[in-house]
């Protein structure tokens, strides 16, 4: 080869490679993550590689492909193998949890309730009420039950105590009934449960409405500074776990703000969908004034959107409304169905209020029965104006039946499930018997019928871990019941989407997250081990090495 045909060539390969090195550079990436196993739940599977530009996914394939976006200032993670999964989410989150009261997270028997309790009391001048917190369940009790009136007596007499679990029941011990004046003559409260002993003395339980009997004393004023740390503490705990995005399910204006202030002082690290809270009354007069209050619905803003009003006709594990009554001794002799929170007709009104207003309804419903009262008012809306394009919820749904799905798929409902199962299957065989227990949060079966799900804890009612959750749903284990219900067992693939992709749809996002496909917001996790090949109970101890909101890491291990 010539001298002058050699030069020619030099100067056509430098300028080749200078296009191209201009072509690669003109727009980088923000951040690329390359060398992966990046599960995108879009039509491209699993890739290599992404890239990251302005809070959107602008890339998504092979490591070559996705190098070519690297600038002299992109921030490039090496994944060397590791598993990318979309950011997960929780539908129905109302706190992380803990407190100032007693902490009974950690007990795992009656003694171990009762010594926390009789430890706070050695501190707590005679007299004063004792409240505990309200993130725990019997479940995780050697005992597999609470513990009632006498039991707390042993723990101590000086003091009225209030043991608080979940959202829909209190235990008092004597010096607690005697404090707020609760006997054996105390009257039945409407949407109430006042318990009793076998002998008819009380058990110290008062459940859903019956709760109101008790004024719970005033907790100390805290500073707004305090709340929003305590907001941004908890959502950092969720991040650690890979959760990017969650839902509100009933609050009240006071938490918007508060929300809407980390908004803007950009200290929100999640992405926020919020539901008031409708007023228990069932009076339209009531709701109107309070709709008043209200910012409006849905927006363009992903980091906090109002997508509706959240409204309640049953109670919970111990009230769920049911069509066949509870089993014995729950029972009360075949007298006892659960509970109903409203009226029926104050319930149809309150929805057609919502929906004349112009507000999308979200309800949440346990028993078969109260799915059927959800029904009836979704359809009786439905039938001044369509709400079929809505989404309207059910939330929970843990015991639909075969004559509801079609009436479900009808109205164009999606239903926010949780894993409540997972740590409550002997308080639930011990209510509702094993059958109805099996079938409890029956995910298979929604999906084989056509009716959309999303995934979620109710935390602090079930904890906030999404991989406890992801875990019960694709094995039906339980902490201490074993497996209950296996064939409603979903698969990993099938559980991951209704982790993501199911709540964008839940929540009119579905254009901007669930998938790491091009032009979705970049949210995501990087998991230790691989999500669809380690091997069982992996998921339930899943670590998270890394969190990412909007192309900005929130979180690393």
């Amino acid at each position: 080869m010539s001298k002058r045909i050699k030069l020619l060539v030099a100067v056509l390969w430098l300028s080749g490679a200078v296009s191209a090195c201009n072509s690669i550079t003109s727009d980088p990436a923000d951040l690329i993550l390359v060398d992966g196993q990046i599960i995108t739940l879009s039509n491209q599977g699993v890739v290599e590689a992404l890239a990251v530009r302005d809070e959107q996914i602008v890339a998504v394939g092979s490591n070559v492909d996705i190098r070519e976006h690297q600038g002299p200032q992109t921030h490039v993670i090496e994944l060397a193998g590791r598993t990318v999964i979309p950011g997960l989410t929780d539908n129905h989150f109302h706190g992380i949890g803990g407190g100032d009261g007693v902490n009974l997270a950690g007990a795992r028997s009656l003694q171990e309730v009762l010594s926390a309790i009789s430890t706070r009391a050695e501190e707590t001048p005679p007299g004063d009420v004792i409240i505990t917190n309200s993130d725990w369940h019997e479940g995780q009790l050697d005992e597999q039950r609470l513990p009632y009136r006498d039991d707390l007596d042993r723990a101590t007499q000086k003091h009225p105590i209030v043991v608080v679990r979940g959202g829909h029941e209190y235990v008092l011990n004597s010096a607690a009934l005697a404090y707020w004046d609760i006997d054996e003559s105390t009257q039945a409260v409407a949407g109430g449960r006042i318990g009793r002993y076998m002998d008819g003395r009380l058990n110290g339980e008062l459940v859903d409405r019956a709760k109101g009997l008790v004024q719970l004393p005033l907790v100390p004023d805290r500073s707004l500074a305090e709340i929003q740390d305590d907001l941004v503490e908890s959502h950092r705990i969720l991040s650690s776990r890979g959760i990017t995005s969650i839902r509100y399910p009933g609050a009240s204006p006071e938490m918007y703000d508060r929300l809407l202030a980390l908004r803007e002082e950009g200290r929100l690290n999640i992405r926020v969908d919020f539901l008031y809270r409708g007023p228990r009354s069932g009076s339209p007069e009531v709701l109107n004034a309070v709709m008043k209050e209200w910012a409006q619905p849905e927006g363009n803003d992903f980091w906090l959107r109002v997508g509706g009003v959240k409204l309640g006709v049953d109670g919970g594990f111990e009230g769920g409304l049911m069509r066949e009554p509870y089993e014995e001794p729950w029972g009360e002799s075949g007298m006892f169905y659960g509970l109903q929170m409203l009226p029926r007709e104050d319930f149809l009104e309150t929805v057609q209020v919502l929906h004349s207003a112009g507000w999308r309804v979200a309800t949440h419903a346990v028993g078969d029965a109260a799915i059927d009262l959800v029904l009836d008012a979704y359809e009786a809306a439905n039938s001044e104006s369509s709400i079929a394009s809505s989404r309207w919820v059910i939330e929970h749904g843990f015991i639909p039946r075969s004559d509801q799905f079609p009436r479900m798929k009808d109205l164009g409902l999606a239903v926010s499930v949780q894993n409540h199962l997972y740590l409550a299957a002997p308080s639930l065989i011990e209510y509702w018997g094993e059958e109805r227990a099996a079938w409890t949060t029956p995910v298979r079966a929604y999906l084989d019928n056509g009716i959309p799900i999303s995934l979620g804890t109710d935390s602090p009612v079930v904890p906030y871990d999404p991989w406890w959750v992801l875990h019960h749903f694709t094995t039906r284990e339980t902490i201490s019941g074993g497996v209950v219900g296996a064939d409603q067992r979903i698969s990993r693939d099938e559980a991951l989407r209704s982790a993501t992709k199911g709540y964008a749809y839940l929540t009119f996002s579905e254009d901007y997250r669930g998938t790491l496909a091009v032009g979705k917001l970049a949210d995501l996790a990087i998991t230790a081990e691989n999500y669809l090949t380690c091997a069982d109970p992996c998921l339930e101890t899943m670590l998270i090495d890394l969190t990412i909101v909007g192309g900005r890491i929130v979180w690393e291990r």
